[in-house]
């Protein structure tokens, strides 16, 4: 399907998975890999402004069947235009959130159904999954505090631990792609519990 190496990094907002993704990417420019970052939404120009309506804190009417559908578009277009080109030329892909997260946001999240947020999601993706998905795992009374407010971030505790509760069933599910990291501690030691396990299992 590829030749190059899909690599996704989640959790609940407020983590710190983005700030892990760049540690990791510079990894491996160090290494000398050919490498790109990327997010979801918004890692392309179309998904932008898809990005600009899902998190828009005014746009509180948003019907959450609309959100699954446009977390789904984004992603669409993002493996056509970049994911799916990237790995084709070989290129080691670090993506902030992917399929899992809408899978623990609307899925588990707003208690949609989930085998219906992956089948929307089966023609999105066109078969391409992640090697292997790190997921940041905190407390969102610990996280949350480094959140800015966006749309989804104004949503309650007891949201976020039924999205944190998502992400432990996936990992259940799939132990063999999806790692839940411990996110406490410094960013360096976040960082070494996920660069041990990259070199560990040969995965680059």
């Amino acid at each position: 399907m590829s030749s190059g190496v899909f690599i996704t990094f989640e959790g609940i907002d407020g983590v710190g998975k983005t700030t892990q993704l760049n540690k990791v990417y510079q990894k491996c420019i160090e290494l000398g890999y050919s490498v790109i970052k990327t997010r979801e939404p918004g890692g392309t120009n179309i998904g932008m402004r898809i990005r600009e309506l899902l998190l828009d804190p005014g746009l509180d009417e948003m019907a959450q069947h609309t959100e699954a559908l446009l977390y789904a578009a984004d992603r669409a277009q993002h493996i056509q235009e970049v994911i799916k080109p990237a790995l084709k030329s070989g290129n080691v892909v670090l993506c902030d959130r992917y399929l899992d997260s809408s899978i623990a946001y609307q899925g588990y999240g707003l208690d949609r159904d989930i085998a219906l947020i992956k089948e929307v999601n089966k023609w999105a993706i066109a078969g391409i999954m992640p090697k292997i998905t790190f997921c940041l795992d905190q407390e969102p009374e610990i996280a949350l505090k480094r959140t800015k407010g966006d749309r989804i971030e104004q949503r309650t505790i007891e949201y976020y631990r039924k999205v944190r509760a998502g992400y432990r069933h996936i990992a259940i599910s799939e132990p063999d792609r999806f790692c839940l990291i411990d996110a406490n501690g410094t960013v360096e030691q976040v960082f070494h519990r996920i660069w041990y396990i990259i070199a560990g299992r040969g995965i680059l």
